[in-house]
């Protein structure tokens, strides 16, 4: 009898645990960007696999100018947290429909996608309607690192659009976190070469911490 009744509580407790953890709420993250984020957002979702649930949205974000067309799909009818967005490297590429290169990247004869100007003026928008959908903590991530023999960026536009995107950020008071620094040293480390702004699979994790470490900051504070 006595060992019925031990069972028996020891079963409720074990019960009690698991529809504890059940019930607490985990924050959901959305991670809005281009293929770089794709790269990172792996091990992001992988270090908060108990804490919180990271989703990314569907496919590449590109520039703006999809962001304009698509953040109401993307953001949807969730309650989320936490919204990371960025875009830069897809705005500031220049493009020329002649190019053989990949994506039509010409930054000799092509235009920009989006003049620094008219990226600061689409970001705004963007900004005001992930608002108007969502009380979410938002979180802004500056624009990584360009090489110099990139065929469709110029290295020194990166800094450029970034300047301009932490003036609407500013003006929004949306925290910003600004990668772009140390995203030099981890791509001259773990980079696909002087010719693609992308990484490798160490590089992306390297990029990870730095994406991490400032989420676990917001949902902290």
């Amino acid at each position: 009898m006595i060992f019925k009744k031990k069972y028996f509580f020891a079963v409720l407790i074990i019960g009690f645990f698991i529809i504890s953890a059940f019930s607490i709420k985990k924050p959901k993250i959305l991670i809005i960007g281009d293929s770089i984020s794709i790269g990172y957002t792996p091990f992001v979702k992988k270090h908060f696999f108990d804490k919180a649930t990271v989703f990314h949205n569907a496919g590449n974000a590109q520039h703006t100018g999809t962001g304009l067309k698509k953040i109401e799909e993307w953001l949807g009818d969730k309650h989320w947290d936490i919204i990371q967005f960025n875009w830069g490297l897809w705005d500031l590429c220049y493009r020329h429909p002649d190019s053989k290169e990949y994506g039509k990247r010409d930054k000799i004869h092509g235009k920009p996608e989006f003049t620094i100007d008219e990226y600061a003026s689409n970001l705004d928008s963007l900004v005001a309607i992930i608002k108007k959908k969502s009380n979410a903590k938002l979180i802004f991530v500056t624009t990584t690192y360009v090489p110099k023999d990139e065929t469709g960026r110029y290295e020194s536009d990166v800094e450029k659009y970034n300047d301009a995107a932490k003036l609407v950020m500013k003006k929004h008071n949306i925290s910003v976190n600004d990668i772009y620094e140390q995203s030099i040293s981890i791509h001259n480390r773990y980079g696909n070469g002087s010719k693609d702004v992308h990484y490798t699979t160490n590089g992306y994790n390297k990029l990870s911490e730095l994406i991490i470490e400032f989420i676990e900051t917001e949902i902290k504070s």
